[in-house]
């Protein structure tokens, strides 16, 4: 009993820390705009840098890093192992359907790549490098994320992470950054999906 507490509390705290959407407060502590209302309605990272500029994006990008870091972090504390990978699981799942902000949340791209990292550098490695060779070839980041959430559990496998929780995580965050895609993935086949550009710093 005690062991399961300890899990769901893992799971509270990550889900809890996962649900501070940092694009809505940056952007609204900034601009005084919601970026949920303006460029792709996303509510991460690549849309602060569209909407905003590159540097609010790349604040966005470590905050949001920040908090997935702490949950996992949090989670071991209280659950262990097992505490470690939950509590990543569910800041994703708070990063995307945030309970502060009308479940309307990110599309977990930097969260799942803190989870990476967190599990292992060399899998952070491998995941950047895919998303970046992607990225030069087809300028698009929704691809690039695509074949990163794709390749986490594979590269997972490679690196020797066999265990029912750890796959679990990987496969979990590949199947909820292809959901929160499913719209981009329809313009991807359609040849509509626009290449990344992001707002010009006013001078």
């Amino acid at each position: 009993m005690e062991t399961t507490l300890r899990l769901a509390a893992s799971f509270a705290i990550g889900y809890l820390l996962g649900s501070i959407s940092f694009a809505v407060v940056l952007s609204k502590l900034f601009s005084k705009k919601d970026v949920r209302n303006f460029g792709s309605g996303n509510a991460g990272a690549t849309n602060v840098a569209r909407v905003l500029g590159i540097w609010y994006g790349l604040l966005t990008l470590l905050f949001d890093g920040l908090k997935t870091a702490a949950a996992m972090f949090l989670g071991h504390l209280i659950g262990g192992e097992n505490g470690f990978l939950i509590a990543g699981g569910a800041c994703l799942l708070g990063h995307c359907f945030p309970v502060f902000f009308e479940f309307r949340g990110g599309k977990g791209v930097a969260v799942g790549a803190v989870m990476g990292l967190m599990l292992s550098w060399k899998l952070f490695l491998l995941l950047c490098v895919v998303f970046f060779v992607v990225f030069a070839i087809f300028q698009r980041v929704s691809l690039s994320s695509i074949a990163c959430c794709v390749a986490f559990p594979i590269f997972e496998y490679v690196l020797g992470f066999h265990g029912f929780w750890e796959m679990t995580l990987g496969i979990v965050a590949a199947a909820s950054v292809i959901f929160m895609h499913r719209e981009n993935i329809k313009r991807l086949i359609a040849g509509t999906e626009p290449k990344f550009k992001i707002k010009k710093e006013k001078k």
